[in-house]
């Protein structure tokens, strides 16, 4: 959905999407796909239940996030190899590659291509990074948080700089473009500031304690909506989270009980 009308127009149909790993590790326990023939299951699972599109975080065979072309490049293959159709999604941030110029030569020498990349505008580099994307035909999905310190990871979580830098950065293409606001609280105030931002689809999403709040919100917002293990290892009701399809499954629940409870309330 554009962020033209958030809050203000009737709630339309909400896509979800699916966080497979993000920064997890093995010690964040067995829900957690890292080796790629877990990650194909958990992609093949999660879309099976319902979700729209895959994010991944590419691991070396150590378990180390990576972009290179070795890591990346056999993992999507493997991913739609295995019959997964949604658009295939890789963050491509300081985690996997911490030198702003290293992220840059890695992009540019993938051999098999992501739909999309998920480009932090907290970090140092990310507007020529998100450039660089665009020129090799890879959409982006420019990463802000918003809502205080508790938004993103630690120090990188500047939410003031992220969102001027994302404003300063001209967007010549938004079809290409989506923002993904990640909010540390489920606060309608926040979305309903983005209304004069630019004219581009809107994806929202929590981590930990905010998933669940913010994935409602999405749904009331009509916009985009993220969970998995990525962002969160519980469902709503407290309980541990066997799989990202449990995930998926509790998230489409959620926002039709939003959407009902929308509907009822006009």
């Amino acid at each position: 959905m554009s962020l033209r009308g958030l809050l203000g127009s009737a709630p339309v149909s909400v896509s979800v999407s699916v966080s497979l790993n993000g920064g997890r590790s093995a010690a964040d326990g067995g829900a957690v796909p890292l080796s790629p023939p877990d990650v194909v299951e958990a992609a093949l699972g999660a879309v099976a239940a319902g979700a729209g599109e895959v994010l991944v975080h590419p691991r070396t065979p150590c378990g180390r996030e990576s972009l290179s072309p070795r890591v990346v490049g056999p993992l999507l293959e493997a991913v739609r190899g295995a019959g997964v159709s949604v658009p295939l999604s890789v963050s491509a941030g300081i985690g996997a590659e911490p030198d702003p110029a290293g992220r840059l030569e890695r992009v540019r020498s993938w051999t098999v291509l992501p739909d999309r990349a998920v480009v932090h505008f907290a970090e140092p580099g990310a507007e020529e990074l998100a450039q660089a994307l665009l020129a090799r035909g890879v959409a982006v999905d420019a990463l802000v948080p918003l809502g205080g310190e508790g938004a993103g990871a630690g120090a990188q979580a500047s939410a003031p700089g992220a969102l001027a830098r994302f404003l300063a950065w001209p967007v010549r293409n938004p079809a290409r473009i989506r923002l993904a606001v990640e909010l540390a609280v489920a606060d309608p105030a926040l979305v309903a500031g983005l209304g004069w931002l630019p004219p581009v689809p809107l994806l929202l999403f929590g981590r930990e304690a905010a998933a669940w709040p913010v994935l409602r919100l999405a749904a009331r917002c009509g916009a985009g909506a993220r969970i998995g293990v990525g962002d969160v290892l519980h469902l709503p009701d407290g309980r541990p989270a066997r799989s990202n399809a449990e995930l998926v499954s509790a998230a489409l629940a959620a926002v039709g009980q939003e959407g009902a409870a929308t509907a009822w309330s006009r």
